[in-house]
Order: structure tokens, then sequence, then C-alpha cells
């Protein structure tokens, strides 16, 4: 069982090794690992699935950008926000198991309204953003005052992941002392699926 220091340490240092890199090596899609996938892997398959976003993201809001350009992005964006969303649930998945069989005894303790890996996802993005406002108070490039406005912003980013870290560890305590629950919803995305995209199965498309 994993804890939520050793999942921040886990996208502190891949978000800094994957920026160190001019192109970060594609990890294996879901469902593709060549090894026993175990929920910190997971995890870090999701953490890289926002990190891909985020760029993809950097990339549609470039002034230079041209229409064809953003297009791709758009597309891009699509099936990562997915992947991330699909990532989401198959953490819940995976910890669901492990605490399956405290649930089944506990089946009337209150359900929490955030699940485990919604939580890790929001981690997630905290980490990036911590990673880049922490480069916006180093910028040399940058005025006193941006770094110093960059500073305050970096030390609430940093309070909001500690205050989110410590809410994960006590939902893991309380679901196994067996006080909290959660369920897996499955998200129902509809904007990649053929069939229920009017966008796309107008064209007549078959799912793939």
């Amino acid at each position: 069982m994993v804890d939520a220091s050793s999942i921040t340490a886990l996208q502190d240092r891949t978000t800094d090794s994957w920026h160190r890199t001019t192109v970060p090596e594609p990890l294996p899609s879901v469902g593709e690992e060549t090894e026993p996938t175990t929920l910190l892997c997971r995890i870090e398959l999701q953490h890289r699935a926002n990190f891909d976003l985020w760029h993809e993201e950097d990339k549609a809001r470039d002034p230079r950008a041209t229409d064809p350009a953003i297009a791709a992005v758009k597309h891009a964006i699509d099936r990562i926000n997915q992947r991330r969303n699909d990532l989401v649930e198959q953490i819940d998945a995976m910890l669901l198991e492990v605490f399956e069989p405290i649930f089944r005894v506990n089946f009337d303790s209150p359900l929490h309204s955030e699940t485990p890996g919604q939580m890790i996802d929001r981690l997630s993005i905290l980490a990036l953003k911590i990673f880049h406002t922490r480069e916006e108070t180093e910028r040399t490039t940058a005025t006193k005052e941006h770094r110093l406005k960059n500073s305050s912003r970096l030390a609430v980013l940093l309070e909001q992941r500690q205050d989110l870290a410590a809410a994960l560890d006590g939902l893991f305590a309380e679901m196994a002392a067996g006080r909290r629950r959660f369920k897996l919803y499955r998200q129902m995305k509809m904007y990649n699926d053929p069939e229920l995209n009017p966008a796309i199965y107008q064209y007549g498309q078959k799912s793939r």
C-alpha cells in the first residue's frame, strides 16, 4: 500500500526528470506493459498523461500556432485526456481490490464524495504547477516583481498540496478502519466514443 508522501515524491521526481529530457521516452500504453503493473506504476502513467496534456495545451496557446497545428493539438489533447481519465479509474480499481473486503463488512460506512484516484490526479496537477511556478521564481529574464509574485504563488501551491496529501492519507486510514468507503463510478466520457458523439457518428465512422 502506498501513502501520499511516496506519491508526491514520485510525481516530483518524474516531473523533474521528464523536463530534463528534450523528448521524454514514451511510457507504455495502457494494457501494453511488459511487466506486472504496480499501483505506483499506474500512478506514474497517470502523472505522465497530465505532463503530456500540460505541454500539448501550451502548444495550443502559442500565438504563432497555425490553424492546422491547433487542430492537431486539439485531437492530441482529447486522446491524452481520455487516457488520463482511464488511468484515474484504473488506480481506483486497484485500490478497490485492496479495500473491498473491508467495505463489504462495513457496507454502511459513509461514502467519500471524491475517489482516491481523483485526489491523486489533483496531486499530479499540483506537482506540475509547483514545478513551473518554481521555474518562474528563478527566471533571470523576469523582473524582481514577477519572481516575488511567483514565490507567493509557490507557497500557496505547496500548502495546498500538503493539505491534499494529508487528506488522502486520512482517507486511506479511514478506509482501512472501515469508517469510510468509495465507489468506482465510471466517468462515461462521450466525446471520443464514435457511437456517442454526433460529430463523429454522423459521418458513418465505425467503432474500433
